[in-house]
């Protein structure tokens, strides 16, 4: 069955850098977009950052454009999110989406989490000093 699984996240300093990985089995990765959420704690779960399934397209949200970059091998069926530069207002538990959306040249990052079918099961992320 489909399954998304988060990986790579863990404490680090400002500044710092992680690389999240969202392993993806039971579906061809190349028919998905993909988006990364946050959710900190006390608030809403956010968009932070989508690829689309063509590949061609992303985007971020404001907050964090510059510092991540989303990436994805469909042939490793994995998506990546390089984040560098981290702040403490980048802790939280961050997730990965799916959507089916063959074809798909764009993406955007004002998608809520209803746009989003498949959900991981989040990985934390806690910057510290």
């Amino acid at each position: 069955q489909l399954q998304l699984v988060e990986s790579g996240g863990g404490l680090v300093q400002p500044g710092g850098s992680l690389r999240l990985s969202c392993a993806t089995s039971g579906i061809t990765l190349d028919y998905y977009t993909i988006g990364w959420f946050r959710q900190a704690p006390g608030k809403e779960r956010e968009a932070v950052s989508c690829i689309s399934s063509a590949g061609i397209n992303t985007e971020y949200v404001d907050s964090v454009r510059g510092r991540f970059t989303i990436s994805r091998d469909n042939a490793k069926k994995t998506v990546y999110l390089q984040m560098n530069s981290l702040k403490h207002e980048d802790t939280g538990v961050y997730y990965c989406a799916a959507d089916y959306s063959p074809y798909s040249a764009f993406c955007t990052v004002k998608r809520g989490v209803g746009s989003y079918n498949f959900w991981g099961q989040g990985t934390q992320v806690t910057v510290s000093s």
